[in-house]
């Protein structure tokens, strides 16, 4: 269970790094297309020390994992200008991880969606907020 000061710091280090893809001020490699990244999610250790930032990336060609790899080794970038950004005594190592939470949900979706499943979810009975105690 994180506390409110994790939830809090975890917020504001998503914001400083959303701010900065945003703006384009990220120093990527020169032969390599920058795709679109979205951070959905930082979390923060208890300490404060370190981040695991949760990210999504699109665009035509976009391959997420050598984009981790990409942002993993300009990881130095990101801490210095977070440090500017966010007021911290200790500014925190971030590694950044692909975000699967999307592709798990669609393909909760898609399981739920399947014609075998369907047929289990439709049914002819009551719905249970029309049944009573009194019945």
């Amino acid at each position: 269970m994180r506390t409110q000061r994790q939830l809090k710091v975890g917020e504001e280090i998503r914001h400083a790094l959303a701010m900065l893809f945003q703006r384009g001020d990220v120093p990527w490699p020169r032969e390599f297309t920058p795709p679109i990244v979205t951070i959905s999610e930082v979390q923060i250790s208890p300490d404060l020390s370190n981040a695991s930032a949760f990210f999504t990336v699109m665009g035509e060609g976009a391959d997420a994992h050598v984009t981790r790899k990409i942002l993993n080794t300009i990881g130095g970038f990101f801490r210095h200008e977070i440090a500017k950004t966010v007021r911290l005594r200790l500014t925190p190592k971030i590694d950044f991880k692909v975000d699967t939470s999307f592709s798990y949900a669609t393909n909760i979706d898609r399981l739920l969606n399947a014609p075998e499943v369907a047929k289990d979810l439709k049914s002819d009975q009551v719905p249970y907020d029309i049944i009573t105690d009194a019945e």
